[in-house]
């Protein structure tokens, strides 16, 4: 136990270590870092991502050289309700580090295909899924939806049901797209435990009360 706790110790002083030359060596381009859970985040504007993630792959203290996801995550009640997050990894150095920029409905983020071309179905996804723009993508469009497909569907805003429902027509012998129409109400569900006691009379509980009168 006491050589797992120093193991864990030595590693997040590592990550600090590289957080802080992270830090000091783009002091225009990184405003803050943390290490929380043994991992490195580190936040950045959103217009200087390509001058960080160009330092974190070429710098020989980071080698960060494959790039491991790019994904979305949509705060709806900040004016940036977008985070950007890029998850790197250094094989060399056996490192990982996280790299979050934000932005909002209207201002694209640079594209980063020129640095890692793994980046173009990350950023298509990031596209399709909260509609962030990338400036400078190749062939930014839809990879997971339809090419026809209205809205995004990972904001927070967009309905559970959707705009349209997809379906295959007999007499038509092709895929139709019609506005979703529910065949029943939403159901109300109450997930109250019996245990816990509940405040109304669960179903088949007025019988026992009935018997168990004189």
């Amino acid at each position: 136990m006491t050589d797992r706790k120093a193991q864990i110790g030595e590693q997040e002083r590592a990550l600090k270590e590289l957080g802080e030359h992270i830090a000091a060596s783009l002091p225009n381009d990184v405003t803050g870092y943390r290490v929380a859970l043994g991992e490195l985040s580190v936040e950045a504007p959103a217009d200087r991502i390509v001058q960080v993630l160009t330092f974190l792959r070429d710098d020989g203290n980071c080698q960060f050289v494959q790039l491991i996801d790019v994904l979305g995550v949509d705060w709806p009640e900040r004016a940036k309700r977008f985070d950007v997050i890029y998850h790197l990894l250094s094989l060399k150095l056996n490192q990982r580090v996280r790299i979050t920029v934000q932005t909002d409905e209207d201002t694209p983020v640079p594209s980063v295909t020129a640095i890692y071309s793994a980046a173009g179905w990350f950023e298509r996804e990031v596209w399709d899924m909260y509609g962030v723009m990338f400036s400078g993508h190749p062939d930014l469009r839809r990879i997971l939806s339809d090419y026809g497909f209205e809205g995004h569907p990972l904001r927070k805003d967009f309905p559970l049901t959707g705009y349209v429902e997809v379906r295959y027509d007999n007499e038509q012998k092709r895929v139709v797209y019609e506005p979703v129409q529910l065949t029943q109400e939403f159901r109300r569900f109450d997930f109250m435990s019996p245990w816990e006691g509940a405040k109304y009379v669960l179903p088949g509980d007025e019988k026992a009360k009935q018997e168990a009168k004189p």
